[in-house]
């Protein structure tokens, strides 16, 4: 939920799935830096002097906005190889460039030790050996680099709170971050369900210009309504300042405003452990979405009508950007395998399209092994 808080300095709740990107990495002496990824063929090597972006390799500009931002920091890496292996789903916000973040950010922290600090300095490690495993304080600031390093991509339109649940993602729990006050709370998750994700096998092909369109809505509103983000407006103010907004503006501001409170209450529903509440509000989510924010497209539409549907279904939505791609879906375990296929078999009825579905575990987020 609150997919697109980043724009708005909102709420956003998610999870970490076993879904994985894998980096492998080895120091070198010559000052270079290559990378090579198992998704294209080419690979590519700089100076340690260049991070520019590279027309060529795309996907290396997020590795490089990590570098830079670390030695922003203070933080002094030599050159190393780098190979990346992903099974996460690429291009739908579904956390494909928060692991990539997460994953450069922490392979330099073995490579080079150092130690962040709150001013943002780095204190050098003395000694040798393996860094330990991250405090919590260690993953918030590593996050807030991260952030900014996905904040600073030109184009990246996804956001980039994804890093937090790939970095304080905890197994059984559900991760609760504000992007204004930059906090991070861990929520109990637990009960016989599991996490299904349906993939439609379609995504816009303008997503990030119907992204970019949402947040320049969303902007221009704050803007009339005298807030630097939309986190600060609730729904009696929108009512008041009807007649200064735009349709499209008021729409997009009040889902905003309303997926806060649905995300405050979802968090009052997961601290009692009322799973089948915090399923109603995923589905209250989407139909938001639907209506004000249109950010959902008819499969998804779809696919969560079919979800609200079955008996072993607490709640659906939409996940990541929207415009196609993909649905989340809390299902109890004892129903999940005929709720994939129910879903499945009506969903190749309805649109001759086959659908890809994938149980998933809420697991621990990012580690080094």
């Amino acid at each position: 939920m609150g997919s697109h808080a980043e724009w708005n300095g909102g709420l956003a709740l998610s999870v970490a799935i076993d879904r994985h990107l894998c980096l492998a990495s080895a120091p070198r002496t010559d000052g270079k830096i290559e990378l090579v990824s198992s998704a294209y063929p080419d690979r590519e090597t700089v100076w340690l002097s260049d991070l520019s972006p590279s027309f060529n390799s795309p996907w290396t500009t997020m590795v490089k906005a990590v570098l830079g931002q670390l030695r922003a920091r203070g933080v002094h890496f030599g050159g190393f190889n780098a190979v990346v292996h992903s099974e996460i789903p690429p291009g739908a916000g579904f956390g494909s460039s928060g692991a990539l973040l997460a994953a450069t950010a922490l392979t330099v922290r073995q490579l080079y030790p150092h130690k962040l600090t709150e001013t943002g300095a780095v204190v050098r490690r003395l000694g040798g050996g393996r860094m330990p495993p991250l405090t919590k304080l260690d993953r918030l600031r590593t996050v807030a680099v991260c952030r900014s390093a996905g904040q600073g991509v030109v184009g990246e339109t996804g956001g980039s709170l994804d890093v937090v649940s790939t970095l304080c993602g905890r197994e059984f729990h559900a991760v609760l971050a504000d992007a204004q006050l930059n906090t991070v709370e861990v929520l109990p998750l637990i009960g016989e369900m599991a996490v299904v994700v349906c993939d439609t096998g379609r995504l816009s092909p303008i997503v990030e210009a119907e992204s970019a369109a949402l947040r320049y809505h969303c902007q221009q509103a704050a803007q009339k309504l005298n807030v630097k983000y939309l986190r600060a407006v609730e729904s009696p103010q929108l009512k008041l300042a009807r007649d200064r907004l735009s349709a499209r503006q008021h729409a997009v501001a009040y889902h905003v405003a309303s997926e806060n409170q649905r995300i405050v209450a979802a968090e009052r529903a997961l601290r009692a452990g009322d799973l089948e509440q915090f399923g109603q509000y995923l589905l209250h989510s989407h139909d938001s979405a639907r209506q004000f924010f249109g950010n959902t497209g008819s499969a998804l539409d779809l696919l969560v009508e079919l979800a609200r549907a079955h008996r072993g279904c607490l709640g659906a939505r939409a996940s990541g950007l929207g415009f196609g791609g993909y649905t989340v879906n809390l299902v109890l375990w004892n129903e999940v395998e005929a709720f994939c296929a129910n879903v499945a078999d009506a969903f190749a009825q309805s649109t001759g399209k086959q659908l890809k579905t994938m149980r998933c575990r809420v697991v621990d987020g990012a580690k080094v092994l």
